[in-house]
């Protein structure tokens, strides 16, 4: 067996050790997943992740790109995804754009918030971070024809505070406003509210500026996250 499938292995049949059938079936029912689920807190996944990444000391980066993958695709219960995100933000030095197409398909199978919102805040920040080239591709992903893309494209700068890319921000929201395609979606209204909130914090003019200049094609709940703390 390969490092990156033991690794995959081993964290498999920790989770599994893990469970706990009665927050499974309450996990699954909060969440509405089709996929059953461990019953296995976050905190737990991070810490088996983290105890599975250190007994494998020369563990490369071919063998943890594979890992992730090997996690996310064979998933049999959420937590695996989970574990997923939680083994690429664990190695968040080996960020880079050549795992975006992995993020991307990540994104459009996960198509949950639970997970779409770790990758886009923690893996997608941390490429972004690393290569403000990949704007290009999140441009894209505002437009794509996935709103769970549209809402990593939202929210993927929402740990950045000053080092905010401004020009994308308003790019990505305003290709999501109310009237677009995805527009309507409370997934998007909300990612929009929680992005705008987050960077009034950093830059409340901005904040306001945004809203007054949009505010005929702005939603209603966007409009009240953005300004939640400035009223």
């Amino acid at each position: 067996m390969s490092t990156d499938d033991e690794l995959a292995a081993a964290v498999r049949a920790a989770l599994s050790a893990a469970a706990n059938p009665e927050r499974a079936v309450q996990q699954q029912a909060y969440l509405k997943s089709t996929m059953p689920c461990y019953g296995v807190g976050n905190p737990t996944v991070r810490m088996i992740v983290r105890n599975a990444c250190a007994q494998r000391p020369e563990l490369t980066r071919d063998e943890w790109a594979a890992a992730i993958k090997s996690l996310w695709t064979g998933a049999t219960h959420r937590e695996e995804c989970l574990a997923a995100i939680e083994l690429a933000d664990a190695k968040r030095r080996w960020a880079g754009g050549d795992l975006m197409d992995l993020y991307e398909s990540m994104a459009v199978t996960g198509a949950w918030w639970d997970l779409v919102d770790p990758l886009a805040s923690h893996l997608v920040a941390e490429v972004l971070r690393r290569e403000p080239e990949q704007a290009s591709r999140i441009r894209a992903w505002a437009r794509a024809d996935d709103p769970w893309l549209r809402r990593v494209a939202i929210c993927c700068q929402l740990r950045f505070g000053s080092d905010t890319d401004t020009d994308l921000l308003a790019e990505v929201i305003v290709a999501n406003l109310f009237d677009t395609k995805f527009g309507t979606s409370f997934f998007i209204r909300k990612a929009i509210g929680w992005a705008l909130r987050e960077y009034a914090q950093v830059d409340p003019g901005w904040v306001r500026g945004f809203v007054d200049s949009h505010s005929d094609r702005l939603a209603t709940l966007s409009r009240r996250e953005a300004l939640r703390h400035l009223n």
